[in-house]
């Protein structure tokens, strides 16, 4: 993918230099970096909230990521089947499917545009303010 969408993502939604980050950024491009985490291996939510925690994102809690696990499924973008697990319940393993992975292609691009957009008006000269009184 060149330059990871992952990382644009999560520079422009959370960086932890940044405090007080606009959990409304996140809120929009949760989804597809649930996708991408889930290219290269099938994954459970908990790994996915841990997942996007050790990329910077600590604040993601199983709270959103599972009912965006749920809208992905529904939409086909992910399948699902079950784990028996001998430390408790069975657990319910996510991955992506061709039209998750066509999805997540298209959504890449226009996240990529987005932020080039973004990009430019952010690093745009900044005007001299006029002075107080003037």
């Amino acid at each position: 993918m060149g330059a990871s969408v992952l990382d644009e993502t999560w520079y422009l939604a959370y960086t932890g230099t940044v405090p007080g980050h606009d959990p409304q950024l996140l809120k929009g491009v949760l989804s597809i970096l649930l996708l991408r985490l889930l290219v290269d291996r099938e994954s459970y939510g908990y790994e996915l909230v841990q997942q996007l925690a050790a990329a910077g994102l600590p604040d993601v809690l199983e709270g959103t990521v599972y009912p965006a696990l749920a809208r992905l499924e529904r939409e086909g973008w992910v399948a699902t089947h079950l784990v028996r697990s001998s430390a408790g319940p069975a657990r319910k393993y996510y991955r992506l499917t061709a039209d998750g992975h066509a999805h997540l292609m298209e959504a890449s691009e226009a996240w990529r545009s987005f932020v080039a957009v973004v990009d430019d008006v952010l690093h745009a000269p900044t005007p001299v303010a006029p002075e107080p009184g003037a």
